[in-house]
């Protein structure tokens, strides 16, 4: 009896604190005891529901707790991806930004380099060398386009030589086979101001293995309105051997004592090895400098009355490329 009405004075107590935090604040033993004694005052009536709310409280609080909690993750997962997609956007956004500074960047020193090199000094000839010139027949000067003057890829490339990123000089959209087709030309360094050097020197003529309607647009991007490469010659003047395509330096000229193929192939010109100044295949080095080293050779041989005189002694040059 004396515990029953210690625990009624419990339950009192609890009756006049509403809030919630006075019914944790009792010890679980105390809890217990007191559900124990609300059970059993059936016919207590206000003090039953009370009782019924006290334990509906007491046993759906840590679903509660649980759903509050389970809220809170919800939102914080929420804000969490927005934030990962405001970082993953902020992050594509710079890229592409940096991307093309970067692409920028490039383009301009591509050209800081190739202007800041030493160039060939033309100086005027005087009135001995000037003679001797005239002397001599003016000699024919061959070029080859691809890995000599310039490279290029195609869309259908999937590991171009080229370091991905680098922007090319020219794009050049040609039908082959009834199927568009880019190709995207980078120029070796300096050969602007070569063709427009050795213009000056000999004539000038496009020899390449490649088709008529790809080679002709690069000569023509390459001319750049300077009617410096008039005569081209094509893959149908090439002759096919074992595979690979020769040039017959006789079809562009009959005289070859007056006639020099600049070619980064020795397969292309191996039925005329004494005409030949073999370079190096060049891809994508921006600080080449071939076509500017040969600028003294190509002003010294024009004066000679047989290239082959002073070619033939380079044939061991051929071997290296």
């Amino acid at each position: 009896m004396r515990h029953r009405r210690t625990d009624l004075t419990l339950a009192s107590q609890l009756t006049r604190q509403s809030s919630l935090l006075a019914w944790f604040s009792f010890g679980q033993a105390n809890r217990i005891r007191l559900c124990g004694t609300l059970w059993w005052s059936w016919e207590g009536g206000p003090l039953w529901g009370l009782a019924s709310r006290l334990c509906g409280i007491y046993l759906l609080s840590p679903l509660l707790r649980s759903l509050s909690l389970s809220l809170f993750y919800v939102v914080d997962m929420l804000k969490t991806r927005q934030c990962l997609l405001w970082i993953r956007t902020f992050l594509g956004v710079t890229s592409r930004i940096w991307g093309f500074i970067l692409c920028i960047l490039r383009k301009h020193l591509r050209t800081i380099i190739q202007y800041q090199t030493v160039r060939y000094d033309l100086l005027p000839l005087s009135s001995i060398s000037r003679s001797r010139l005239n002397a001599v027949k003016r000699k024919v000067l061959v070029l080859d386009l691809d890995e000599t003057l310039i490279h290029s890829h195609h869309d259908g490339v999937l590991r171009p030589s080229v370091r991905p990123g680098t922007p090319p000089d020219f794009i050049l959209k040609v039908v082959i086979d009834k199927h568009p087709v880019r190709f995207f030309v980078h120029k070796r360094p300096h050969v602007d101001f070569f063709l427009e050097v050795v213009s000056q020197w000999y004539e000038l003529v496009v020899f390449t293995a490649s088709m008529e309607i790809y080679g002709s647009a690069v000569a023509d991007r390459l001319d750049n309105n300077r009617s410096i490469l008039k005569r081209r010659y094509y893959r149908q003047h090439c002759t096919l051997d074992l595979g690979s395509y020769i040039k017959d330096l006789s079809v562009v000229h009959s005289d070859l004592s007056s006639i020099v193929i600049l070619d980064n192939s020795p397969g292309a010109y191996r039925g005329h090895p004494d005409n030949a100044i073999p370079i190096k295949s060049w891809f994508s080095d921006p600080s080449d400098t071939a076509l500017l080293n040969l600028l003294p050779m190509l002003d010294a041989l024009r004066f000679t009355a047989d290239v082959r005189s002073v070619l033939s002694r380079n044939l061991h040059q051929h071997r290296l490329w």
